[in-house]
């Protein structure tokens, strides 16, 4: 992983320009960049390799199911301001060194989890696990944007998005062979008692394992980061009340923004969480819980390749417009999906992916444009919108109980949510006014 060499700025390493001056000029930063965003994408997604394994576990429905999701965006909530706070106080690079520690910390919480074999002790992992990716995303988000010209910002933005969306593509596949292929002809539901809690303590192992291979991967990448914790020279930040990012909610630009990003993650949560149940459903593919899980891939493989068209594409066409157009292909997929059949139901939901992919990066560009030394307030509010990813699954999934497990019909919700983006593109395509 290249990483930048000493550097010096006189701008406040915060501000957004105007110009084509990138205001932190740190050749090779961006590599650094690109990787963390690979590694939060690719630990996120494992939340839709955990959440069907873990319903088998504990013999959930999926309402219960949807806490994976709850307490993992939860932290977005809680941490999202704090963690902007925590980066303006000590920098950029101790930051994610921070971030990476805390994330390494949960994934090692999953061992007393396995041993008493609990559910909350997993959600608690979780949580834990998902603050240090907080922590993680505050950084990376306004620093990506900082590495170059104000004009690019969305197409930079994009393409690191990309290696988030490589990191979700790959960690599910390789999750779905180690957590999901399962004690072959033996389900919780037919097991109870002491056969039951050793059954839960012996298929959660294969969980354990996994997460204890990721710990061990960001001790590394920590300790690594940490050798250059002083390469960004200079580095400046405006210090603000913990409640300064919220001011900015009372610009509508960028409280229209928060709000979709808040629909975007909860709506592709909640797909990516019931793709494997959508899929094993008699009417949809009739897939194997592993089969359906090893099909995750080519949902979140469609936001990497969208990410990297949509890097180019969003060079030459307005931003706020692909928004609403991809949004607007997002619902189609959706109806084409819950009312077919077979392959085509279960293709066109994993689609829903292609659609997805600029979706974050744009808005989230469009929504912080011109915020200037209030970027990283805005980041933290930004965060804190990712709280959707807990809000609308858990909606999601308690509309599929209350319709007696009616999957299609409970995918209204992401459908109302991506309608709602769809006007913020048409809102966002002019220019936004700087900051007073």
């Amino acid at each position: 992983m290249a990483l930048a060499p000493d550097i010096s700025s006189s701008t406040d390493s915060m501000a957004l320009t105007d110009d084509d001056t990138p205001p932190v000029d740190a050749p090779g930063l961006q590599y650094f960049v690109f990787a963390l965003f690979f590694i939060f994408g690719g630990i996120t997604s494992l939340n839709d390799v955990i959440l069907p394994k873990l319903k088998e576990l504990f013999t959930l429905n999926y309402t219960q199911a949807m806490l994976v999701q709850f307490c993992f965006f939860t932290a977005y909530l809680v941490i999202g301001i704090p963690g902007a706070q925590l980066v303006k106080r000590i920098g950029y690079m101790r930051g994610a060194v921070v971030g990476l520690l805390t994330m390494m910390a949960g994934c090692l919480l999953f061992i007393p989890a396995s041993q008493t074999a609990t559910y909350w002790m997993f959600l608690s992992a979780l949580f834990v696990l998902a603050s240090g990716v907080v922590v993680v995303q505050v950084v990376t988000n306004p620093l990506i944007s900082l590495l170059g010209p104000q004009r690019t910002v969305h197409s930079r933005l994009t393409f690191a998005q990309a290696f988030n969306s490589l990191g979700t593509t790959i960690f599910p596949r390789v999750g779905a062979t180690l957590i999901l292929g399962g004690l072959a002809g033996v389900t919780a539901a037919e097991l109870s008692g002491s056969q039951l809690d050793a059954y839960r303590t012996a298929e959660s192992q294969a969980i354990v394992h996994t997460y204890i291979g990721l710990a061990v991967a960001l001790a590394v990448i920590a300790a690594v980061v940490w050798q250059f914790r002083d390469r960004i020279k200079g580095e400046k930040h405006e210090q603000s009340s913990l409640s300064g990012g919220f001011r900015l909610l009372r610009r509508p630009r960028f409280g229209f923004g928060a709000l979709c990003i808040f629909l975007y993650v909860g709506a592709e949560v909640a797909i990516g969480s019931l793709i494997v149940s959508y899929l094993m459903q008699g009417h949809v593919m009739g897939l194997g819980e592993q089969q359906a899980g090893e099909m995750i891939p080519f949902y979140w493989g469609g936001a990497l390749v969208g990410r990297i068209i949509g890097s180019l594409v969003l060079r030459y066409a307005s931003p706020g417009l692909i928004l609403s157009t991809v949004a607007v292909g997002a619902i189609a997929l959706l109806g084409i999906s819950t009312h077919t059949t077979g392959t085509t139901a279960g293709y066109s939901l994993l689609a829903i992916g292609l659609m997805n992919s600029i979706m974050f990066p744009t808005i989230f560009s469009l929504a912080c444009e011109k915020l200037g030394s209030k970027a990283a307030d805005g980041s933290g509010i930004i965060n804190i919108a990712i709280f959707g990813g807990a809000v609308v699954p858990l909606l999601t999934g308690m509309l599929a109980d209350a319709t007696g497990g009616n999957l299609a019909l409970a995918m209204i919700i992401p459908a109302v949510c991506y309608a709602i983006i769809a006007g913020f593109g048409i809102v966002a395509r002019k220019p936004a006014a700087s900051m007073a």
